[in-house]
């Protein structure tokens, strides 16, 4: 138990800006098998963000309180994953080459790309959420939002981190600060993965079953991605898979609308 709290710490640390014990530190072996438990950040990020949600929405319009539930998810994470999507969208958009992509990428100022994709990002977040957050009137409808923010950020984080499990760190520097994650996994992690993954929406189905499709198109856009990024770079980065965190979200909130408005 003691050793499973050090894993999880090691993944809070790691993940988001929450202080954790002192004793913690970025311990390869713990983690790697703290690939478990992301999925399980999503849960207290998504639980951050809709608490800044639900607080704004009290005194001020949908709107705001989404752009601010939005901002608290930011601040949790230090905009670990959106830095991450800002950097694949450089790398992919100005590198041509494997070598050239993964250069851009290790750069640590945001180019052109980076930035037009961020603000795309963001507004297409914004809008989608505050469509998403007004599909639920019924008695439980706090309870349900909840979820959404919940879900929304398991899931996404389910699809990002399940790309390890099938393909190869693009790397050969080992100091790269995301490679321990990229070493061989058990059963644990992936077992891990889905549960802390899927509780939430499955959680979520109990008021609406026809939420689980969501599944399908996010699970495309994992495909897609890891698929694109093994014929550019031939496997993946910690930025790739911040992208896909990312990049899932955003395809979760559209799938829920898509889903109320044809199903």
């Amino acid at each position: 138990m003691k050793k499973e709290l050090h894993i999880f710490f090691t993944c809070l640390m790691f993940y988001t800006r929450i202080p954790c014990p002192k004793n913690i530190s970025h311990d390869p072996e713990y983690l790697n098998k703290a690939t478990r438990y992301f999925p399980l950040i999503g849960w207290i990020v998504g639980s951050i963000s809709f608490l800044a949600f639900y607080i704004s929405s009290l005194f001020l319009s949908a709107e705001t309180a989404v752009i601010l539930g939005i901002i608290a998810s930011i601040l949790t994470t230090g905009a670990f994953h959106e830095d991450g999507f800002a950097d694949v969208c450089d790398g992919f958009g100005g590198g041509w080459t494997k070598e050239k992509i993964l250069m851009i990428m290790k750069d640590s100022a945001i180019g052109a790309y980076g930035a037009i994709g961020l603000v795309l990002l963001f507004l297409l977040k914004f809008k989608l959420l505050s469509e998403s957050v007004l599909l639920f009137t019924n008695n439980n409808f706090w309870l349900q939002i909840f979820l959404l923010f919940v879900s929304a950020h398991s899931l996404s984080r389910l699809a990002a981190i399940s790309i390890i499990f099938t393909h190869e760190y693009s790397r050969d520097d080992a100091s790269s600060k995301s490679k321990p994650i990229a070493k061989k996994h058990s059963w644990k992690e992936v077992l891990g993965s889905f549960f802390f993954g899927l509780l939430p929406l499955l959680a979520h189905s109990f008021f609406q079953y026809q939420i689980l499709l969501v599944l399908i198109p996010v699970f495309i856009t994992h495909y897609f991605l890891a698929r694109y990024f093994q014929k550019w770079i031939d496997g993946y980065t910690g930025d790739c898979l911040g992208a896909a965190q990312q990049v899932c979200e955003a395809v979760y909130y559209l799938s829920i609308l898509l889903i109320w408005k044809f199903i």
